[in-house]
């Protein structure tokens, strides 16, 4: 039996060769989706630090944006000992006396802190031009009353003869007609007559009403000219009783009332007190203060209180309504105006208008714009806008103690 000889080399079976091509791109397949898993996680391991510290600055800037704030609410308390209000002393009448004639200062009776009665005479005005016109207008009346009276006379002379025909009408009207003019003379001469005897009178400058005399600024000789503003001879003042206004807060004007009695000190704080009786109040409160004017009238019979001294009213317990103070340095003053700044349920700001009452040096009171439940900003920046987002502090800022009302 025969075998079949094969040349060549002996090689794989067929198979094989075909498998070969496949196994090499599986392995470069391997190697490339290895090393680029291997590029992914090194990008990976450097990129998502990278984000990561990213975004915590972002957060960290965007949290640092929001400002923190400490706030503070309004303190609302009632002066436990009355409240001591500044108050202006002012006499019971004043006047300033000018000249009504033109002059010379003839003498003058009485000087600076002089005790007068009404009517007295002050000084004693020189008047010579004054003097001559009405000596003229005197003749002149005198003319004028004669002229009527022969006018009168010819007239019902003139009248009779016109009834008996021996004069014409016209004659008699021109007769009728002359007695009016001169009646219309007389009366015009006699009220200018009049005028200045009034005006003579003004030679004698007089007390309006009893008082003493402040000021004097004429000596003798001097030019007197009538209506003169800008020359006031003598200053007068009634002392007793006195006049002693102050100003009640809005909140407690309600509470004053016509016959109250308050207690009036004059000077230093251990000066003597003085009872002053309510007679009137302004009756309205003043916008830009927000305060009512109240009169009192004080007896000064002793004069131991000079007019236009320094003085202070207090004001009983009884009379006093709820008292709303803040810290100063919540205060923002912006276009002639006070602000402060008012966070909400939401942290947003919210600037409002308040009206300010007194200031107690570290805290002022706050007459409107505020609540007690209010949470007012301390030392409010100057950038601060209605709509700003701000966190709260953790402890609120402490009010300053209430005002302690001198006692």
């Amino acid at each position: 039996m025969s075998t079949t000889a094969y040349s060549g080399s002996v090689g794989p079976p067929p198979d094989q060769h075909n498998t070969g091509p496949i196994r090499t791109g599986r392995r470069r397949r391997v190697i490339l989706m290895s090393g680029g898993a291997l590029l992914l996680i090194a990008l990976a391991g450097g990129f998502v630090p990278q984000l990561r510290q990213r975004q915590t600055a972002a957060a960290d800037t965007k949290e640092l944006a929001i400002p923190t704030v400490a706030v503070v609410s309004p303190t609302i308390t009632t002066p436990g000992s009355g409240l001591n209000l500044p108050a202006e002393v002012k006499p019971w009448q004043e006047a300033s006396i000018y000249a009504r004639v033109n002059g010379y200062l003839k003498d003058w009776l009485v000087d600076i802190g002089a005790h007068v009665q009404k009517d007295q005479l002050l000084a004693d005005i020189d008047t010579p031009d004054l003097d001559q016109q009405l000596a003229q207008a005197r003749s002149q009346a005198v003319l004028a009353k004669r002229n009527l009276e022969q006018a009168k006379s010819t007239n019902t002379k003139w009248q009779e003869l016109y009834k008996q025909g021996v004069v014409s009408q016209l004659d008699a009207e021109n007769s009728a007609t002359s007695q009016g003019t001169n009646q219309a003379n007389t009366e015009a001469f006699d009220a200018n007559l009049r005028f200045l005897e009034q005006e003579v009178a003004f030679k004698r400058v007089t007390a309006p009403f009893p008082g003493i005399i402040t000021v004097r600024n004429v000596n003798v000789g001097d030019l007197i000219t009538a209506n003169n503003t800008n020359m006031e001879m003598f200053h007068i003042q009634q002392t007793d009783p006195l006049r002693v206004y102050f100003r009640i807060p809005q909140e407690n004007a309600t509470n004053i009332a016509d016959g109250q009695t308050f207690a009036v000190q004059v000077g230093a704080q251990s000066a003597k007190t003085y009872p002053g009786k309510v007679i009137s109040t302004s009756g309205a409160v003043s916008p830009d203060s927000r305060t009512m004017l109240v009169e009192l009238q004080v007896d000064n019979s002793k004069n131991e209180i000079l007019p236009g001294s320094y003085a202070t009213v207090r004001v009983p317990q009884v009379a006093l309504g709820k008292l709303v103070t803040l810290p100063d340095n919540t205060l923002i003053c912006r276009n002639k105006s006070m602000q402060v700044g008012v966070v909400d349920a939401k942290d947003v700001v919210q600037l409002r208008d308040v009206k300010v009452g007194r200031d107690f040096g570290v805290q002022s009171e706050i007459l409107s714009g505020v609540t007690q439940s209010d949470k007012v900003i301390v030392n409010p920046s100057d950038s601060l806008t209605t709509g700003t987002t701000v966190r709260v502090a953790a402890t609120p800022a402490a009010s300053p103690p209430s005002p302690v009302t001198k006692k």
